[in-house]
């Protein structure tokens, strides 16, 4: 969904910084700036570098909750019968940028599988976003591995614009011409 968003942005003439971590799919539009990251910190930082200098900023992705204590640096040999890996919680991007957010246009993902609504609301609060993308897992076309999603918007005001499934390039237009209506730009 995030190089859809990406890719529809850049064909609507915006300057587009997409910070990506490790996929499987890659941009046919080269006016995207791509900034490649491995890890939650890698990314943690280039998205506060960059948020910096936009206007809108669109997270369609989450890292993970949590991240490894400590990393190996060599492969782990089977020395024990179990192994035990302490977590610890990775920072949450979204809610940093939501800290310090300033006047620019911040939009979220949720991807939820039970009171889909209710989660996504309190999320947007939560996090001092503008705009949430809820997904539903429940949604049969929508989430990953498909070329096909189905979202719901919902804004700070809380109002509620549901979509279809369509192809994900559909559903970024969706989101594009919304953020546009409202942000203004």
């Amino acid at each position: 969904m995030g190089y859809a968003l990406a890719e529809t942005a850049a064909e609507l003439g915006a300057e587009v910084i997409l910070v990506s971590g490790p996929v499987s799919i890659r941009s046919k539009n080269s006016s995207i700036n791509i900034i490649s990251v491995t890890s939650a910190k890698e990314m943690y930082s280039a998205v506060h570098q960059y948020y910096k200098s936009c206007d809108i900023a669109i997270l369609s992705a989450a890292v993970a909750d949590f991240t490894p204590k400590e990393v190996a640096l060599q492969k782990i040999k089977k020395k024990e019968s179990t192994l035990t890996i302490t977590l610890e919680k990775t920072k949450d991007i979204l809610a940093s940028l939501g800290e310090i957010k300033g006047g620019k246009y911040l939009v979220g993902f949720a991807l939820e599988t039970e009171n889909e609504i209710e989660n996504a609301k309190t999320k947007l609060k939560k996090k001092n976003l503008d705009l949430i993308v809820l997904n539903s897992l429940n949604d049969k076309g929508a989430g990953f591995k498909t070329n096909t999603n189905k979202v719901t918007l919902i804004n700070k005001d809380n109002k509620i614009t549901p979509f279809e499934v369509k192809p994900k390039k559909e559903v970024a237009k969706d989101i594009l011409q919304h953020i546009i209506k409202e942000f203004h730009v």
